[in-house]
C-alpha cells in the first residue's frame, strides 16, 4: 500500500489527493503552454494585441513548471490561506491581467477562470471554493466597470450570470468531490476488511487441528489446509485443485458434497477411510453449504461447500486420556502409601546386613537394599509426576562425564537381551561434561531405547545411540532408529502425559522424560531425521536431549576441557 505524502504542514495525505494535486499542476503547465503557442501565433499572423501579453504567457509558463517542480510532492492544506497563492493567486492573476490588456472585442480570457476555480472546489474546502468563485465574480464585475459602454447593462447582467454560473459549479463540484472521497474512504475500509478477514481465515485454517476443504460443485477440492493435506496423503496435491474419484477412497467424501449442494442442508456422517499402504482412518465428515437455494437466484457467485474432517482417533485417544488419567491419580495415592513399606524395608535390609557373613547372603541382601533404594527414588519420581510439580528452585545438577555415562547404560541395557538389543554406539563429545542426574539419565535413555527397540527395523544398525556438541556447544545425547513415521495426531501429543497410541501402554514414558529433563534444565524433542549408514542414507525417528550448561560449576571436579569453558 502506497505511503501517504506529507502536506506542506507536516500531515499525511492520502495518495489520491497528491495524484489529484498533481494533476492540475500538470493541466496547469499544459494550459500556460497552450497560451503561449495561441499568443506567438497571434502575433505572427499581425493580430493586434498588447506587447506584454507573451511576456505574460510566458511569466505563467515559468511559474506553472516552477511549482509542478517544487511542490509536486507537497500539496497545500485545503483550509484557505497563503498557501494557495503560488497555483489559485497566480492563476487569478494572471487571467486577470491578460483580459486587461486585451483589446475589446479581442480574445475573451475569462472561461480560464474555470481552472483556478475547479482547484479550489477539488481540493480545497467549500469556503475556498466559495471565496476563489466570489473573487472571479467580483473581478468580472470590476471589468465590466472598467470598460463602461453604451450595453453596460447588459454587461453587468452577463457578469452577474457568469458569476452565479461559477457559483453554482464551485458548489456542486465541491459536493461532488466530497462525496467521491467519502466513497473513496468506505471502499478501502471495505478493502481492509476484506483482507483482513482473509488474512484472519488463511491463518485459521493453516493452524485448526481439524482438516478443512472447499470443494465445488464438480467435486473438486478447490482450498485445503495442511491438517486436510496430511489426512489426503498422496492423494492431494499441495497447491493445486484436485478431483475426488467417485470409486476412490474418498468416495463417501464426494456422496456427501454431492448430497449438501442437492438438499442445501448442512451434512454430518462418520466414515472409515482406507488408502493403500495406511491404515484405515475413522472420521467424521461435517458440510456446510456456502449459498442457499433463495441466495443462488439473487446472485451469480458459484456455489461451494465447506467440509471438517475430524480425525476420530485423535477423540478416541483423548478419551482415553482422561481414563489413564484417573488411573494415574490413583496410582499416585498407591505411590504414597508403599512409601513406608518401602523405607521399611530399606531399614530392615541395612540390620540385616550386620549379622550376615555368608558372601552369597550379603550379595542378595545388597540386591534387595539396591533395588529397594531404586523403588523409592521411582516412586518419589511418580509422585512428582501427579503432582505436576516443577520447582523454581531446581536443586543443582550433579556433573557427569557424557560418553561414560552413555557407555555404561548402553552395556547395562545391552546386557539384558544381547541377542536382540543390537546397534551402533557413536560418542561424539569426548571430555564434555553435563549438568544431569546420572540416575536419571538412564531412565531418559532406557525409556527411549526401549522404545526405539520396539520399532525399530530388523537391520543390525536400525537403532543408534550418540553423543554430540552442537554448533551452539551444547552437549547432547540422541536415539535414533528406522522406524516408520510417526502419526499427525500422534506426534501432537507426543510428551502428554497418559496419552499412548497402544492400549497396553500407560502413556507416561515419554512425558516422564519430559519432566526429568526439566528438572534439569534440560530439553527433549522429538524429529524425523536421516542418517547416513553403510547400506546408505536411512530415514528415521530421533529423539535429542540437549543439556544445559553450567558456568558456575565449569571449575568442578571435571578435568580441563574446551568444552567446560563454553558459555550458556
Amino acid at each position: 500500500m502506497p505511503r501517504a505524502a506529507p502536506l506542506s504542514s507536516g500531515r499525511p495525505v492520502a495518495p489520491a489527493f497528491l495524484r489529484l494535486w498533481q494533476g492540475f499542476l500538470t493541466a496547469r503547465v499544459l494550459v500556460a503552454l497552450a497560451l503561449l503557442a495561441l499568443l506567438l501565433l497571434g502575433a505572427a499572423m499581425g493580430q493586434a494585441g498588447h506587447a506584454l501579453l507573451p511576456s505574460c504567457a510566458l511569466a505563467y509558463v515559468v511559474a506553472t513548471v516552477l511549482l509542478r517542480v517544487l511542490a509536486g510532492r507537497a500539496p497545500p492544506a485545503p483550509q484557505p490561506g497563503l498557501h494557495w497563492l503560488p497555483s489559485i493567486g497566480v492563476d487569478v492573476l494572471l487571467i486577470a491581467t491578460l483580459q486587461a490588456l486585451q483589446p475589446a472585442g479581442a480574445i475573451n480570457f475569462t472561461p480560464l477562470f474555470g481552472l483556478p476555480l475547479l482547484l479550489a472546489s477539488v481540493l480545497g474546502t467549500l469556503t475556498l471554493a466559495l471565496g476563489t468563485a466570489a473573487g472571479v465574480t467580483l473581478l468580472l464585475l470590476a471589468w465590466t466597470v472598467w470598460q463602461g459602454g453604451s450595453d453596460s447593462t447588459m454587461q453587468y447582467l452577463q457578469a452577474a450570470l457568469t458569476g452565479s454560473g461559477y457559483f453554482v459549479v464551485a458548489y456542486l463540484t465541491h459536493q461532488l468531490a466530497a462525496r467521491l472521497i467519502s466513497e473513496q474512504k468506505v471502499a478501502q475500509l471495505s478493502q481492509v476488511d476484506a483482507r483482513t478477514q482473509r488474512a484472519i481465515s488463511a491463518l485459521v485454517m493453516q493452524h485448526v487441528a481439524d482438516g478443512v476443504l472447499v470443494l465445488d460443485v464438480a467435486g473438486v477440492v478447490r482450498l485445503a489446509n495442511p491438517a486436510a493435506l496430511l489426512l489426503f496423503g498422496p492423494h492431494a496435491s499441495p497447491g493445486v485443485p484436485f478431483a475426488l474419484a467417485p470409486d476412490g477412497p474418498w468416495a463417501a467424501l464426494l456422496t456427501m458434497a454431492r448430497e449438501t449442494f442437492a438438499l442445501q442442508l448442512p451434512q454430518t456422517v462418520d466414515v472409515s477411510v482406507e488408502q493403500h499402504g495406511q491404515p484405515p482412518m475413522a472420521l467424521r465428515l461435517r458440510s456446510w453449504p456456502t449459498h442457499t437455494r433463495a441466495a443462488r437466484a439473487e446472485d451469480d457467485e458459484e456455489a461451494l461447500c465447506v467440509v471438517f474432517l475430524h480425525d476420530l482417533r485423535e477423540m478416541q485417544a483423548r478419551l482415553r486420556t482422561e481414563k489413564l488419567a484417573a488411573m494415574g491419580r490413583m496410582s499416585a495415592a498407591v505411590a504414597h502409601e508403599i512409601r513406608n513399606p518401602l523405607a521399611a524395608i530399606s531399614q530392615a535390609s541395612q540390620l540385616l546386613e550386620e549379622d550376615l557373613h555368608d558372601p552369597v547372603h550379603l550379595r542378595l541382601n545388597r540386591m534387595v537394599r539396591t533395588n529397594t533404594e531404586r523403588l523409592v527414588r521411582i516412586t518419589e519420581d511418580v509422585l512428582d509426576v501427579a503432582r505436576v510439580h516443577q520447582s523454581d528452585n531446581a536443586p543443582t545438577a550433579p556433573r557427569m562425564e557424557l560418553d561414560a555415562t552413555v557407555r555404561q547404560v548402553w552395556a547395562d541395557w545391552q546386557a539384558h537381551d544381547p541377542a536382540t538389543r543390537q546397534g551402533l554406539l557413536a560418542l561424539e563429545a569426548p571430555g564434555a561434561w553435563a549438568a544431569f542426574d546420572p540416575e536419571h539419565l538412564r531412565r531418559v535413555l532406557v525409556n527411549l531405547l526401549d522404545n526405539a527397540q520396539r520399532y525399530r527395523g530388523p537391520h543390525a544398525d536400525a537403532l543408534c545411540l550418540s553423543t554430540r556438541i552442537t554448533p551452539s556447544g551444547r552437549a547432547g545425547v540422541q536415539v535414533w532408529s528406522d522406524g516408520a513415521p510417526l502419526d499427525a495426531s500422534v506426534e501432537r501429543h507426543l510428551f502428554e502425559p497418559f496419552f499412548s497410541s497402544e492400549s497396553r501402554s500407560s502413556g507416561l514414558g515419554l512425558y516422564i522424560c519430559r519432566e526429568l529433563c526439566r528438572r534439569w534444565r534440560a530439553s527433549i524433542h522429538y524429529q524425523r531425521a536421516s542418517r547416513q549408514l553403510a547400506r546408505g542414507e536411512v530415514a528415521g525417528n530421533a529423539f535429542t536431549v540437549l543439556f544445559a550448561r553450567d558456568r558456575a560449576s565449569a571449575t568442578d571436579t571435571a578435568p580441563p576441557s574446551g568444552f567446560d569453558t563454553i558459555g550458556a
